[in-house]
């Protein structure tokens, strides 16, 4: 299978654009009817900017995972058409590069840890291509008894595989430059005596066989630079992992191999359950610094995608694999976990402003920093649409001066089928498809669990909205994320401290039900899908961190995974509680 050529690329990235372009006009114009002549025009002015700035993650969303849909449903060989990489690595070839596992650390506990590198390595151990592997266990641990409890683990771990697997355990004692800081001090001890490496967090989990498909596609491709798979949630007894995971586990294969059929070579890097090749990555990948305040420099929080993009400088391609292949992690385990997560991320991604002119990035790879940006940078416009938009209706006597209602309502719709389409037509490929329910559980099973993470994601977004917004506001001055410990255990959330952290969502949700309910109650169904998350935020955060109500899910069967209905051998081994 031949890699399509530039010009095909090219021509798949002109109609991308064209797409895109198309529907982010048509949804500016559906905004400018659906304005009454009620709303001054330096208002309406000001409306459509703010929608504009919330379009373009999600117009992109939405062509990705149209386009990925109908590749999944309709091309007989989907990877040969994203990917041909994939399947010109040869299975029966003698391995002959060498690689490096990297297991990147901070105060994790070393049981969770050992359980999941020594399934990992007993799956590579009867392969020939054991002796041609180095793992590297990076630790940043700060805790010292955690730090203690990490020496004694790994130590015991090097004597028992010494004839099988060389394994190197080294903690820093700092975690200078993050994750990426912790790598690149691999990379000046450790990196030229390997060809590739593979990165894994501590919550990723790989079987052998998908590490040596990613080391063979490596060898077999030597322009590759960055190979990555894609990942998905493993089983959780966790109520709010299995409600957040469901829905990302649907949409994230229509919407990846969407976006890989033009992007190309120009694919994403996520830092984990990824190949790099060394020599460039090390010749080529070194982080900028970030100006300070006072002259002072900062450290990149989210270096993945920044990596790519130095990869594609360098002239090395940077793929994904858009396909299910034994590569998961473990998902936050509350809601306030994944808030955590989630603005480390956004800080990190907002960053990107300072490298957008970054000399000799190609043009693809300014575009990704650009769109990195705006999935967070629409949360703020959106949340002041929303507010701006019910404080208004619900001091107007007449609010069909404010909006047209047949405008209104199909602007509503529009927007949420796009903001949604990814989850969508991951669910319309699985239940189209006879084997594919069968895999989720059978189609009634999978219509309830999908119609229950709808309703969750629809609860969710303002609460996500509403963080970004206030966290934006707090970068402003000089509030950071920082990069800590996760904590990965299931745990619930006390009343109180669910109350600490969203009475704010709680405030604004219900100033706006009051609001309209006085001034226009037949407006009330409608204000749902703005404000009905920020009114439940704090039963939502306590009820999905309830022991019982994760229990009551899998009784049920609700929400369940492929790996759930028929575990795979590598899974079992990790004696998951969910799969108990």
């Amino acid at each position: 299978m031949n890699t399509p050529s530039s010009s095909v690329i090219n021509l798949r990235r002109i109609l991308f654009a064209a797409l895109a372009i198309t529907t982010f006009v048509l949804l500016i114009w559906l905004m400018h009817r659906a304005l009454g002549p009620a709303v001054p025009l330096a208002a309406h002015i000001a409306i459509l900017i703010l929608f504009a700035v919330t379009l373009p993650w999600m117009v992109i969303g939405f062509w990705n995972a149209t386009i990925g849909f109908i590749i999944c449903r309709f091309v007989r060989e989907p990877l040969a058409l994203v990917i041909p990489d994939a399947l010109n690595a040869d299975n029966s070839a003698p391995i002959s590069i060498s690689t490096a596992l990297l297991l990147c650390i901070r105060n994790e506990t070393p049981d969770r840890l050992e359980r999941n590198i020594e399934v990992m390595l007993a799956g590579l151990q009867g392969e020939p291509i054991a002796p041609h592997i180095h793992l590297y266990v990076l630790s940043d641990t700060d805790n010292q008894q955690i730090g203690a409890e990490e020496q004694a683990c790994f130590d015991a771990m090097q004597a028992r595989w010494q004839h099988h697997i060389a394994i190197t355990y080294r903690r820093r004692t700092d975690n200078k430059g993050y994750k990426a800081g912790n790598i690149a001090d691999f990379c000046e001890r450790w990196g030229h005596q390997h060809d590739i490496a593979i990165t894994l967090d501590a919550d990723s989990f790989m079987t052998g066989k998908a590490i040596m498909r990613m080391i063979r596609i490596m060898q077999a491709t030597p322009k590759l630079g960055i190979l990555q798979g894609l990942v998905v949630g493993l089983p959780s007894t966790s109520g709010f992992t299995r409600l957040f995971q469901y829905g990302m586990r649907l949409g994230m294969r229509p919407y990846t191999m969407g976006s890989a059929w033009w992007q190309s070579d120009c694919g994403p890097y996520w830092g984990h359950n990824a190949a790099l090749r060394l020599a460039p990555f090390i010749a080529h990948c070194e982080l900028p610094s970030l100006p300070g305040p006072n002259g002072t420099t900062r450290h990149i929080l989210s270096h993945d995608q920044i990596e790519a993009v130095l990869m594609r400088k360098a002239g090395f391609d940077v793929r994904v694999i858009p396909q299910e292949d034994e590569s998961w992690e473990e998902n936050p385990p509350t809601l306030i976990e994944y808030i955590r997560r989630d603005l480390r991320w956004c800080e990190g991604n907002l960053q990107y402003v300072h490298l957008l002119r970054f000399p000799g990035l190609l043009f693809m790879s300014r575009y990704q920093l650009c769109v990195a940006i705006f999935m967070f940078l629409g949360s703020p416009a959106w949340v002041v649409l929303l507010t701006l938009g019910i404080a208004s209706a619900s001091l107007s006597a007449d609010a069909s001066q404010l909006m047209d209602g047949s405008y209104g309502v199909a602007l509503m719709i529009a927007t949420l089928t796009m903001w949604y389409l990814p989850k969508i037509a991951g669910a319309a490929d699985v239940i189209s498809r006879a084997k594919e329910r069968k895999r989720f559980g059978g189609g009634l099973r999978f219509a309830t669990g999908f119609t229950l993470e709808m309703t969750f994601s629809v609860l969710m977004t303002p609460i996500t909205w509403l963080n970004h917004a206030m966290f934006m506001t707090g970068l402003l001055f000089g509030k950071k994320a920082g990069w800590g410990a996760q904590a990965r255990d299931d745990h619930s959330i006390p009343l109180s401290t669910a109350m600490k952290q969203f009475w704010p969502h709680t405030l604004l949700g219900l100033a706006g039900i009051v609001g309209l309910g006085l001034s226009h109650p037949g407006l009330l169904p409608y204000s749902f899908f703005a404000l009905g998350g920020l009114v439940l935020s704090i039963p939502i955060a306590v009820l999905t961190s309830l022991p019982g109500f994760g229990a009551a899910l899998i009784q049920h069967k609700l929400l369940i995974l492929p790996e759930e209905v028929s575990p795979p051998e590598a899974l079992k081994s990790l004696h998951l509680r969910a799969l108990t």
